[in-house]
């Protein structure tokens, strides 16, 4: 193997663990993201049971309030009751407290389904409560691993980075312009040639390509997608 390709060969591998290092760099701020949208919807659910919680205790304080003010309205006739010497007026106002005794009662029925309606809104409450506790602590260790790792992968690749500049020095500048290229493009710039087919795009080369392979003179590339050839051994 010509020593250019085993330098390219390293090269490769740290260009490899460098795309590695800058995936899970790029990543990070998605996982960050995901788990703060994690947390806004924990936020969200709660938030939606507090004003549940709140819409059904209004409901029943005005159930409440109507009952009461049917019940001062029954005493008000009942004193009209007593003021009045005509028996018209007697028995309207008789009526009008039959009315309203049956308005309370069907009020105080909805007071009851409304005390139950406020015993589990209260219930969802405290689970959401309880859920939102729960996920604001695992959000806050996630935002803190993903933390910790952005500054161990940055200084892993800030090392490789070092070491491929130290290694790309010696290398032809022309021919690390070609590698560089490949390597950007195709994903791999140097590969094996192998049972006469190219380990990079599968296809089939000529047997002049595989000749010049074999023979190691000079830097030989795969016909149909350009990449570095090397004779796997």
């Amino acid at each position: 193997m010509r020593p250019e390709i085993e330098q390219l060969l390293v090269i490769q591998e740290r260009d490899r663990k460098i795309r590695i290092l800058n995936q899970e760099l790029t990543r990070a701020p998605l996982e960050s993201a995901e788990a703060e949208q994690k947390r806004l919807q924990s936020t969200a659910t709660l938030e939606a049971a507090k004003l549940h919680a709140k819409d059904v205790e209004v409901a029943r304080k005005k159930l409440e309030l109507e009952a009461q003010s049917k019940r001062d309205s029954i005493n008000k006739f009942q004193t009209q009751k007593f003021q009045t010497k005509k028996n018209e007026e007697f028995q309207a106002l008789n009526n009008e407290i039959s009315r309203y005794e049956n308005d309370i009662r069907d009020i105080e029925d909805r007071e009851l389904e409304s005390m139950e309606l406020a015993e589990i809104a209260k219930l969802t409450l405290l689970a959401a409560e309880d859920q939102s506790k729960q996920i604001k602590a695992q959000v806050e260790r996630q935002l803190q691993d993903i933390a910790a790792k952005v500054d161990v992968v940055s200084q892993q690749l800030a090392e490789v980075q070092k070491i491929r500049d130290s290694l790309v020095q010696s290398v032809d500048e022309d021919l690390l312009d070609t590698y560089n290229h490949l390597f950007k493009n195709k994903g791999e710039a140097v590969v094996a040639l192998e049972h006469e087919n190219c380990a990079g795009c599968h296809m089939k080369v000529t047997t002049q390509t595989i000749v010049k392979v074999k023979g190691g003179r000079e830097i030989i590339h795969c016909e149909q997608c350009g990449r570095i050839l090397y004779l796997a051994p």
